[in-house]
């Protein structure tokens, strides 16, 4: 391997090197193995997509729960969340059959932020998600207690 455009040294040299690499169509000098698993890497947003569910639920649970704290940054977090899995799912369309099942997973997760945000005991929450997709995804949804 060249060692000017080593992978675990200069990932930018690296991908340029291997992007001219691939236009001139030497192909037996890619490093197939790192670029395999950086395709892998970028289609897989499913934990990106995780971590926004996750905030996302968290600071709803938050409004509902706790609504003499309701404030702009809540808001404004559930709002951001909201756009970032918006714009996920217009790139990555192939995540959104996906989407019950993952805030099902993710749910107690942020349950444990909200708990830990509130001081609330975990089973101050509801077991389950009380929200639907179509809630979740809903710009003009916040919930009432």
């Amino acid at each position: 391997m060249n060692k000017l455009f080593d992978y675990e040294t200069d990932f930018y040299a690296w991908a340029l090197h291997n992007a001219q690499l691939l236009r001139e169509g030497r192909f037996s000098e890619l490093d197939v193995d790192h670029l395999v698993e950086e395709l892998e890497d970028m289609g897989n947003n499913k934990p990106e997509l995780a971590s926004r569910f996750i905030i996302l639920i968290a600071h709803l649970l938050k409004w509902e729960y706790q609504p003499e704290r309701r404030g702009r940054s809540w808001k404004r977090s559930i709002d951001e969340q909201r756009s970032q899995i918006d714009w996920l799912l217009q790139n990555k369309p192939s995540l959104k059959p996906g989407l019950t099942d993952a805030a099902t997973e993710i749910y107690s997760r942020a349950v444990k932020l909200a708990a830990k945000e509130t001081k609330f005991p975990l089973t101050h929450f509801p077991l389950a998600c009380p929200y639907s997709i179509e809630q979740l995804l809903d710009e003009d949804f916040y919930p009432e207690n």
